[in-house]
C-alpha cells in the first residue's frame, strides 16, 4: 500500500480565514486537514499513490491484470471515467477497469468486488485498487459548518490472489433508502443544473437540511443520530458473522474520519474504547471521504502497529444511507 496526500493546514486557522466558528471547530477535535496544491487533480493523486504502491510491491504496469478505482467526490468532468484516466497515465494499456462512485462506502466495499473478480476470472492474479478524493472548493466548503475538515489525496493497494497477509475475510452493507437525499448537492445535476441567482451549493448546510427533514424535532433527530451509530455496530457484527468471528476478536476498528464527537459515539455503540479506533489519526489527517480507512490501514501497517493474525474492521456510514464494514486479517 501507499498514499499521496495534500499539503497540511491548521484547521482552526483555516476556520478563522473562512469565517467558520472556531470554537465549534475546536470542539469537533480536528487539528489538521490536507489540501491539494493548486492544479493538482484527483487523477494525479491516484497516479502518484498507485505508482508508489507498485514500486513498493516491485511491480510495473505489465503486472496489473485489473484496475479498480473508487471516488465519491465530484468528478473532474461529466461523461468521463476516472479509472480509465488513471489507467492511461499509469500506462495500463488494455487493462480492464472498474469505477466505483457510491459515496464513502466504495473504497471499503471494493474488496468484496475484487474478491468476486478473483473468484470468477481465473486470469486475474493482481488487482490494483485506488481510492482518490479531492474536494471541489467551488461547490462545497471543506469545513462544512464547522463539524468536518475535508482533505484531498489518494491511497492505493496491490491485491494478489492467495497473498498470505492483509487478507479480505468478509464485507457487510446495510441500506436505508428512506434517507436517499441526505448529503446531496442541490445544484449541478440534471434536476437543477444551474443554481438560482445568488445561490450555490456552498450555501446549503447539509446538517441543517437533515434537521429540517425531521421538522426541527430534536428528539427525532437525536433518535436518528443514535440509530446511525447503532447501525455501524450492526454492520461490523454482520461482517464478523460472515467471517465466523466475534466483535470481541477485533484488534481495531478503523472508521471514517468523522469529528471526535461522532467517533466517540461510534466507539460507544461498538462497546470499545476510543483508543481501539483511529480517532487520533482522524484528528491529524482530516476527512478524505471513502479512502479514510485504507489510508489509516496503510499508516498503521507502515508503523508496524499490527501483528500477524490481527483482525481489523474497516467501517463507517455513507450517503445513501449505507452502513458498511470489511474485515481484514493482517
Amino acid at each position: 500500500m501507499a498514499s499521496s496526500i495534500g499539503e497540511p493546514y491548521d484547521v482552526v486557522e483555516e476556520a478563522r480565514r473562512h469565517g467558520v466558528n472556531q470554537h465549534l471547530v475546536r470542539s469537533m477535535g480536528f487539528r489538521t486537514l490536507h489540501r491539494a496544491p493548486p492544479g493538482v487533480t484527483t487523477t494525479e493523486f491516484g497516479v502518484a499513490a498507485a505508482s508508489a504502491a507498485m514500486t513498493k510491491a516491485g511491480l510495473d504496469a505489465s503486472d496489473i491484470d485489473f484496475l479498480v478505482v473508487a471516488s465519491g467526490n465530484l468528478p473532474e468532468y461529466f461523461h468521463w471515467d476516472l479509472s480509465t484516466a488513471i489507467a492511461r497515465d499509469l500506462g495500463l494499456r488494455g487493462v480492464p477497469t472498474l469505477s466505483l462512485s457510491q459515496g464513502c462506502l466504495s473504497a471499503v466495499l471494493a474488496f468484496e468486488n475484487i474478491a468476486g473478480l478473483f473468484a470468477t476470472r481465473g486470469e486475474v492474479g493482481t488487482v490494483l485498487h485506488i481510492s482518490a478524493e479531492r474536494v471541489s472548493d467551488e461547490h462545497v466548503n471543506r469545513l462544512g459548518n464547522g463539524t468536518t475538515a475535508d482533505s484531498d489525496g489518494a491511497v492505493a493497494a496491490v491485491l494478489r490472489r492467495g497473498h498470505p497477509s492483509l487478507r479480505w475475510l468478509a464485507s457487510e452493507q446495510l441500506t436505508d433508502a428512506a434517507y436517499a437525499d441526505f448529503f446531496r448537492l442541490e445544484y449541478g445535476g440534471n434536476a437543477a443544473p444551474v443554481p438560482p441567482a445568488g445561490r450555490s451549493n456552498r450555501d446549503v448546510d447539509a446538517g441543517y437540511s437533515i434537521f429540517r427533514y425531521f421538522d426541527g424535532d430534536a428528539e427525532r433527530f437525536s433518535a436518528y443520530a443514535e440509530m446511525t451509530d447503532a447501525r455501524i455496530a450492526e454492520a461490523v457484527d454482520g461482517a464478523c458473522k460472515r467471517a465466523g468471528v466475534q466483535r470481541a476478536d477485533l484488534s481495531q476498528v478503523i472508521l471514517l474520519h468523522a469529528n471526535q464527537v461522532a467517533l466517540r459515539n461510534a466507539a460507544g455503540a461498538l462497546g470499545i474504547p476510543l483508543e481501539r479506533t483511529n480517532a487520533d489519526l482522524a484528528a491529524s489527517l482530516g476527512h478524505f471521504g471513502g479512502m479514510d480507512p485504507l489510508l489509516c490501514l496503510d499508516i498503521y501497517t507502515d508503523r508496524g502497529a499490527f501483528r500477524p493474525g490481527d483482525l481489523v474492521a474497516l467501517a463507517g456510514m455513507s450517503s445513501g444511507l449505507h452502513w458498511f464494514c470489511t474485515l481484514i486479517e493482517v
